[in-house]
């Protein structure tokens, strides 16, 4: 058997097959390396799985995706109704123990760009039968939820 080197023919022979596997272990390495570990997630991945640790009450998977730099805002207003991610989690660790059935439903998602839109229905809030309805922006960068903008009735 032969193959061509820069036009040349060359004995396989005089191949080494250590350095040949070594090569190919190397190549597959680099590709699963690069298959898995670089994967992200997307943004509408990343809100998604916040709202899915919001509705199971579960304060440690929920900050996961929140940004050291949080700041949260009611449409309209200047400065952030919430800010920084210690303060959302004694924000939101004594309102999942409050709202034992708490639960978002989307009604409606627009994801653009880095920005997730939700339309959500919510019920259980602080222990009340009382549903309300919102328009919920995220801003991800990174995989981690910076900013959110709320839409109130």
């Amino acid at each position: 058997m032969f193959l061509l080197e820069l036009g040349k023919q060359k004995s396989l022979q005089k191949i080494n097959p250590i350095n040949c596997m070594r090569n190919i272990l190397v190549i597959i390495s680099l590709f699963f390396f690069n298959a898995v570990y670089s994967q992200n997630k997307s943004v509408e991945e990343v809100v998604q799985a916040n709202l899915d640790a919001y509705n199971n009450r579960d304060i440690e998977s929920f900050m996961q995706y929140i940004a050291d730099d949080i700041e949260f805002y009611n449409l309209g207003e200047c400065e952030p109704y919430l800010k920084g991610k210690e303060e959302v989690r004694k924000r939101y660790a004594a309102y999942f123990e409050k709202s034992p059935k708490l639960h978002s439903e989307i009604r409606n998602r627009m994801v653009f760009d880095n920005k997730v839109i939700d339309y959500e229905y919510i019920t259980g809030s602080n222990g009340s039968g009382e549903p309300f309805e919102l328009i919920f922006m995220y801003e991800v960068v990174e995989e981690q939820i910076v900013k959110t903008t709320a839409v109130r009735k």
